[in-house]
C-alpha cells in the first residue's frame, strides 16, 4: 500500500520522466567520455554540449531571485534549468551529502519547480538522484503559488507527451 505522499511523488516523477531520462542519459554519456577527476565546470560545459545534441532546451547558470515584499532577499544560480521544468544541480565530488540535497531543495522551493536532478560526476560511476520538495514545502501556499505561476506559462511544446 502506498501513502498519499508516495502517490504524489510517483505522479511528479511520471510527469517529468521523459525529460529526466534524457538528462540522465546525457550525463551518462558525459561521464563515460570524461570519467571522474575534472572540475565541476568541465562537466557542466560537456553536459551543455550533450543536452544540445539531444535537442533539450536549457538555460545554464540561470539566476533566480527570491523576493519578500517586493524586496530581493536572495539570489541563486541554477546550474541548469532544462525545458523550463527540471532543475539540474551538478557536482564533481567523491561523495554527495545531505547538504547538496538541501541546496537542491532550496532551488526547487525558490523556482516552484517540482523535480530536480542532483548529478555527481566525481565517482567511478555517475551518481544521480531525482529530488522533489519535501511535503512541508509542497503543502505551503507560497510554494503552490510559485508552481502555479510557472506552470501556467509553461509552453505546451515543452510539456512531456
Amino acid at each position: 500500500m502506498t501513502s498519499a505522499w508516495g502517490d504524489m511523488a510517483n505522479k511528479v516523477f511520471a510527469e517529468y520522466d521523459d525529460i529526466t531520462y534524457r538528462i540522465i542519459g546525457a550525463a551518462i554519456a558525459v561521464h563515460n567520455a570524461l570519467g571522474p577527476g575534472f572540475p565541476e565546470e568541465f562537466y557542466q560545459k560537456a553536459l551543455s554540449v550533450e543536452m544540445e545534441k539531444q535537442g533539450l532546451n536549457f538555460e545554464r547558470e540561470k539566476p533566480i531571485e527570491v523576493f519578500y515584499d517586493d524586496v530581493a532577499v536572495g539570489l541563486f544560480y541554477l546550474d541548469f534549468l532544462v525545458e523550463d521544468a527540471v532543475v539540474v544541480e551538478t557536482k564533481a565530488l567523491a561523495q554527495l551529502t545531505a547538504l547538496h540535497q538541501e541546496q537542491t531543495i532550496s532551488y526547487l522551493t525558490a523556482t516552484g519547480r517540482e523535480v530536480a536532478l542532483l548529478i555527481n560526476f566525481g565517482g567511478l560511476r555517475l551518481e544521480h538522484r531525482r529530488i522533489i520538495p519535501p511535503r512541508n514545502v509542497q503543502e505551503s501556499e507560497a510554494y503552490k503559488r510559485r508552481v502555479l505561476s510557472w506552470k501556467q506559462q509553461w509552453p505546451k511544446q515543452r510539456r512531456p507527451v
